[in-house]
């Protein structure tokens, strides 16, 4: 697989990598499940737009080095490090879905999923409640990604809002996901956040309808976003490819 790269887009990414970290100073909004250090930022939830226009590889590149950047000059707190590959992966997959690079998406749900299985907090309740519980909305975010491409000329249709309002709520999930992942690991809940496995356990039991919700509330705020910002850019040269999921396949264009 050959990846071509121009010298605007190198300096995009570094862009966006400035950007992310700009954007980290936004005062965070705190999520109420108990757990001190989990919060929503403005400049992870754009990682989406770092996707849709720079694509799943360069998105990714800038989002993590403007993430690495972010938490190295902010103090290194070590609350912030296990959580540094959540914007990435939302870049790499709403990147992969809006360059017709769909089946890229899911590797990184199907990998993270099946490790979440084997970590203590699911092995050691003794049942699948944990799992389902963490896991089903991922699973919905996974069996979006077919239909969003099959019936992306309809999602399309007219500003295309229903389309970027899908494509961010299953970014939004990976993010979630390496987060799911990355907190049930020992070292993270124990080493780092001082908890046992039972806190784990029910902060995840507690509300799992909760980050469902907030995935779809930031699905909508970055759709509010990317209507204008995708149809200034369509067509253009800033966006990483000119084919990409609202162009039509070549027999349709040449008829």
């Amino acid at each position: 697989m050959k990846i071509t790269v121009t010298p605007k887009q190198i300096a995009l990414t570094a862009i966006f990598a400035a950007l992310y970290f700009a954007l980290n100073f936004i005062t965070p909004i705190a999520v109420p499940v108990g757990v001190p250090g989990l919060t929503i930022t403005i400049s992870a939830l754009i990682a989406t737009i770092f996707g849709l226009i720079l694509g799943p590889y360069l998105g990714t590149a800038s989002a993590f080095v403007g993430a690495a950047i972010s938490w190295s000059l902010t103090g290194m707190s070590p609350l912030g490090l296990p959580f540094l590959l959540s914007p990435p992966l939302n870049a790499f997959v709403s990147g992969s879905i809006f360059y017709k690079k769909w089946k890229m998406a899911i590797i990184p749900f199907a990998v993270l999923m099946a490790a979440f299985l084997f970590t203590p907090p699911v092995l050691s309740f003794g049942s699948a409640q944990v799992a389902i519980w963490v896991l089903w909305d991922k699973i919905l975010a996974v069996l979006l990604i077919v239909p969003v491409v099959m019936f992306s000329k309809r999602l399309s249709a007219g500003q295309g809002a229903a389309l970027f309002f899908l494509i961010a709520f299953i970014g939004n999930q990976a993010d979630n996901m390496w987060g799911s992942f990355a907190f049930s690991l020992p070292v993270v809940y124990n080493g780092i956040f001082g908890l046992q496995m039972v806190d784990v356990q029910f902060s995840f039991l507690a509300a799992p309808f909760l980050y469902p919700a907030i995935r779809l509330l930031e699905a909508f705020i970055i759709m509010i976003i990317a209507v204008p910002l995708m149809k200034g850019l369509n067509n253009t040269t800033w966006l990483w490819k000119k084919e990409h999921i609202f162009t039509p396949p070549i027999e349709q264009q040449l008829t």
